[in-house]
């Protein structure tokens, strides 16, 4: 059976909209069986172990299975933009980017496109693509969806957003986020195992679990950190953002409309320290800008 037979009632993510996309029909992502992509290319503000000296050989799918009030990358996320490309296209893509000397292949948003992505990664690995494969996602996908990707994916970097459900309803309109999230992390730990890395430093194998800090949510963030660490421990690395910048709707939202406390963070980050975390990154100030944000204008697609 073909993985895009995943498309017929998709259940790639937990919304489970069960709509038949091979056939045209759209679930909430509003993707149907057409990859769109809106950027690929070198990316170099991703952690140290990934972006290195290289860069990061990301791809920016379009669409998304949340709805984030505060989405930096909403112009592709929820207005769509990208351009409709081939599974055949893809392929060539992930080529060109090792070509470009890309330390790994980033998949950013990529829940929607699972199926795909599995075909293109085939192709692409029969012509010589050889550099790890990173699964950038929101933590929304289904237990199902990365049991599939077993043995095609080298590094995940799941997102694990909020500990309290009530943020994840009203900030990202998901039910069940933290009970799923945490099951995620369990079969990605289980697929590719703790952390490695190569001689420079680079992300080979394992899980980076990352954490967006938002404003006004200390207490929230703790128990973020606190779950990851005390189910987890040191399998995992967690990486924990400053870079919050209020865009999209975050206006109509006045307690999230405003940028990262800067003591805030440093508490945050005493916290994980204080409770054994060893393994992870931390950001700089200053990266709280627009100026971070990538330019969607369908560059290298």
């Amino acid at each position: 059976m073909s993985y895009l037979d995943m498309l017929k009632n998709c259940e790639l993510c937990n919304r489970r909209c069960k709509v038949d996309r091979l056939n045209g029909s759209i679930g909430f992502c509003r993707a149907d069986d057409k990859i769109k992509v809106a950027r690929a290319a070198l990316h170099f503000w991703e952690e140290p172990c990934v972006s290195g000296q290289e860069g990061s050989g990301t791809v920016f799918f379009s669409h998304c299975n949340l709805s984030c009030v505060f989405c930096q990358n909403h112009e592709i996320s929820q207005e769509h933009i990208g351009k409709e490309i081939s599974i055949e296209r893809l392929s060539e893509i992930f080529l060109e980017l090792q070509e470009k000397n890309a330390n790994n292949i980033n998949l950013v948003t990529p829940t929607h496109y699972v199926p795909q992505i599995i075909e293109a990664l085939r192709i692409a690995k029969n012509k010589g693509l050889t550099i790890p494969i990173l699964y950038n996602t929101n933590g929304y996908d289904t237990l199902e969806t990365i049991k599939a990707l077993n043995g095609y994916i080298d590094v995940y970097l799941p997102d694990y957003k909020y500990f309290n459900e009530k943020y994840a309803l009203r900030y990202s309109t998901v039910k069940g986020y933290v009970e799923n999230i945490n099951s995620l992390i369990g079969e990605m730990l289980n697929q590719v195992g703790t952390p490695r890395f190569d001689e420079r430093g680079i992300i080979s194998k394992g899980v980076i679990v990352r954490h967006l800090m938002l404003p006004g949510f200390l207490f929230d963030s703790k128990k973020v950190i606190d779950d990851i660490y005390r189910t987890f421990g040191d399998s995992v690395y967690i990486s924990i953002m400053n870079q919050y910048t209020p865009m999209h709707k975050a206006s109509d939202y006045p307690e999230i409309n405003k940028t990262l406390n800067p003591k805030h963070y440093d508490s945050l980050i005493d916290y994980a320290l204080s409770i054994g975390v060893k393994n992870g990154f931390v950001q700089d100030s200053g990266t709280s800008s627009k100026s971070f944000v990538p330019s969607f204008k369908n560059e290298g697609v």
